[in-house]
């Protein structure tokens, strides 16, 4: 299982190195952002793909996309100076507890 959890992490960390890339990519404008967000994805969902062997895909998405969105949303305010109001913020907290009760609570996931 913590194999499985290793694979999640590494595709919720492609995803968010492929959508950082999409910004710097400047719409597909940039050569190298642009190679980067390809690869990034592609790697994403293979790993995101072999999590699915042993866990629901409800659960691994919300996980990865929950993630992602916290991590793109720290990433863009401290790389791209993106600044964020508080009830994105406040948004953001729930998907965050959403993923704890979901970890902490479901009989979904092996725990």
């Amino acid at each position: 299982m913590p194999h499985t959890y290793l694979l999640l992490a590494l595709a919720i960390l492609a995803e968010t190195v492929g959508t950082s890339a999409l910004q710097a990519s400047q719409q597909f404008t940039r050569l190298w952002p642009s190679v980067i967000v390809v690869l990034a994805y592609g790697i994403s969902f293979y790993l995101l793909a072999l999590t699915l062997k042993v866990l629901p895909v409800g659960v691994v998405y919300a996980l990865w996309s929950g993630l992602g969105i916290v991590f793109i949303a720290i990433i863009g305010f401290v790389v791209f100076k993106q600044v964020l109001d508080w009830p994105a913020l406040i948004g953001m907290a729930m998907i965050l507890s959403g993923i704890l009760v979901i970890h902490l609570f479901s009989n979904a996931t092996p725990h």
